[in-house]
């Protein structure tokens, strides 16, 4: 019995083409998947160190809203004066009470809290918002905690 010359290639095809097969299946339904996809304006949300902030706000008495976005448990053991406390969990049924004609300045225990607040407010439109991080670097360069 002779053995034809395609008998390689069918095994390729055999191989390929399920292969490509899941593949586009695969693309279709990450497509589909999710929530939709918000675009938000990256240059809405700036970091600030404790420093900067103190020499941009603070002592100029420049106009601002600094928002802690610790737990209330979190805000009661010491905050930074004048911030008022927004939860992040709370922060988009909160959007009514934060100005949008001021800069926002956000800030957590340690920086990821208020990064994540930031991305919030920037999705909901926000377009000055500052990410101070968090209030254990802020105590370790200093500065005072109410």
């Amino acid at each position: 019995m002779k053995r034809s010359k395609s008998a390689p290639s069918n095994r390729v095809s055999l191989f390929v083409v399920p292969v490509a097969l899941v593949l586009v299946v695969a693309v279709v339904l990450l497509m589909q998947s999710g929530a939709p996809h918000t675009i938000v304006d990256t240059a809405a949300i700036s970091a600030i160190s404790p420093a900067d902030y103190v020499s941009q706000y603070i002592q100029t008495n420049t106009e601002h809203f600094l928002i802690d976005v610790r737990t209330a448990e979190e805000y009661a053991t010491g905050h930074i004066a004048n911030s008022v406390n927004i939860a992040l969990d709370s922060i988009s049924a909160r959007l009514n009470e934060i100005p949008r004609d001021q800069p926002i300045v956000l800030y957590c225990r340690s920086g990821n809290r208020s990064a994540q607040a930031a991305q919030i407010l920037a999705e909901a439109g926000y377009t000055n918002i500052h990410d101070l991080g968090g209030i254990i670097d802020w105590a370790a360069q200093g500065y005072p905690v109410q």
